[in-house]
């Protein structure tokens, strides 16, 4: 396997344990009550989960099991670039949601999170070729 789909699997296991530590403590004080402060985890609980766990655990994989034409994966390096950009603008979303940061914070997660899509297909393209070429 891939060293990048390492990464990509191993963030994104840190953020399904992450994920679902914040979902534990949020059922806990449903039925027990004694932080209510809790419950504003769970939009970064949702954050966490859906792009930090699916999303990226999806990169990974698929930079790892996309053909390779040639001898080597081409150049991997806006693949890597995917991967800081990704944990950034999760880390970057999940705190403004948490704190309160702003929307502009929330909004510039976004554009780092769509940014990152944009290098890895940027990377993956041009290994996705029709049948029988």
């Amino acid at each position: 396997m891939p060293r990048l789909s390492v990464w990509f699997i191993r963030l994104a296991l840190a953020y399904l344990a992450t994920g679902f530590t914040f979902g534990a403590l949020m059922l806990a004080n449903k039925g027990l009550s004694f932080a209510p402060m809790l419950w504003r985890l769970r939009p970064a609980h949702i954050e966490v989960l859906l792009v930090g766990w699916m999303v990226q655990l999806a990169m990974g994989v698929a930079f790892w099991i996309l053909p390779r034409f040639q001898a080597s994966r081409g150049d991997v390096r806006p693949a890597w670039l995917a991967l800081v950009l990704i944990n950034l603008g999760i880390g970057l979303v999940a705190l403004s949601l948490v704190v309160d940061l702003g929307g502009w914070n929330v909004v510039a997660g976004r554009v780092a999170e769509l940014a990152a899509v944009a290098a890895f297909a940027l990377n993956a393209w041009p290994r996705i070729k029709p049948i029988g070429q």
